[in-house]
């Protein structure tokens, strides 16, 4: 099926975009940018880098919403890092990113028969909905929200949903079948120094490596006692091995007030949603794949 990555990247999403890249399995098109982890210009930098890095020549890296539809954006260096990526050093982007909104780009491109990997704020993916009503994707793959979970953005909030709910509200609404990852399954694909320790030692396995060290404590080495959670990549392994997780029918609303928890989720069951939320998975085939396919 025709691959779309839409994405902030950010540590978690350079594991995703990598193994997506490496998976022969997926037909990746391109690569649009979002405003998320931190800015537009970073963050298309830092996808220009990573398509470097896994050595795939010719694919379009696009730049698209420069911040959220209708609030401020919010800054996630803290734990990113400055550039994004923790200070791991990747290689400069061979190719420039091309001159077009990313959203008018995948108006032009998706069809019924592609996917949409959205790793970061739903913003490109709204505006592409509103836009262009006819460019109408077999699925969204999503990570974002909590379900049962508490938040990591307030309360109940996850980030992504947080950073632009306005956007979110609207591309659930859409009536687009939606595969929602949540907190909820993506604290339990956590990685370890063993997990790190066993990656290859080829160019993506070392920077994979570096990616993640950088998620423990910027890139000074694994601390041993800690594990952590690896989001976005659970988009790309769920692409590549659904069998691995267990979804519920949903209908979600999102918080869209301005307080603590902006962006939150209200859930309800419902069997004719569009939405179907993961709930399960089978954390160590997970990992395993995502260790497979980013090990050269």
């Amino acid at each position: 099926m025709k691959t779309f990555i839409d994405t902030d990247p950010g540590l978690d999403d350079a594991l995703a975009i990598l193994a997506a890249l490496r998976a022969l399995e997926l037909d990746v098109r391109g690569i649009t940018t979002v405003a998320g982890n931190i800015g537009l210009p970073q963050t298309t930098r830092n996808a220009g880098s990573l398509v470097t890095l896994a050595g795939v020549e010719g694919l379009p890296v696009v730049p698209g919403a420069p911040g959220p539809l209708a609030r401020a954006g919010i800054d996630a260096t803290e734990i990113h890092g400055n550039d994004g990526l923790g200070a791991v050093v990747l290689p400069d982007p061979v190719e420039a990113p091309l001159d077009i909104p990313a959203a008018d780009w995948l108006g032009g491109q998706v069809t019924e028969d592609a996917q949409i990997l959205a790793l970061g704020p739903l913003t490109n993916i709204a505006l592409m909905l509103r836009d262009h009503p006819a460019a109408r994707p077999d699925r969204i793959i999503a990570m974002g929200g909590a379900i049962r979970e508490p938040g990591n953005s307030g309360p109940r909030a996850e980030f992504n949903i947080a950073a632009d709910p306005e956007s979110a509200a609207e591309v659930f609404a859409s009536g687009v079948p939606i595969v929602l990852i949540p907190l909820d399954v993506t604290r339990r694909v956590r990685a370890s120094a063993e997990w790190v320790a066993g990656l290859s030692d080829g160019p993506v396995a070392r920077a994979s490596a570096e990616l993640v060290s950088a998620f423990f404590q910027r890139g000074a080495g694994v601390d041993t006692s800690v594990t952590r959670p690896l989001h976005d990549p659970c988009v790309t392994i769920y692409a590549l091995a659904p069998e691995l997780f267990r979804g519920e029918r949903m209908r979600l609303t999102v918080n869209l007030a301005h307080d603590g928890d902006t962006g939150a989720l209200t859930a309800e069951p419902d069997p004719d949603s569009p939405i179907e939320v993961l709930m399960e998975v089978d954390a160590p085939a997970v990992l395993a794949a995502l260790a497979g396919h980013l090990s050269d």
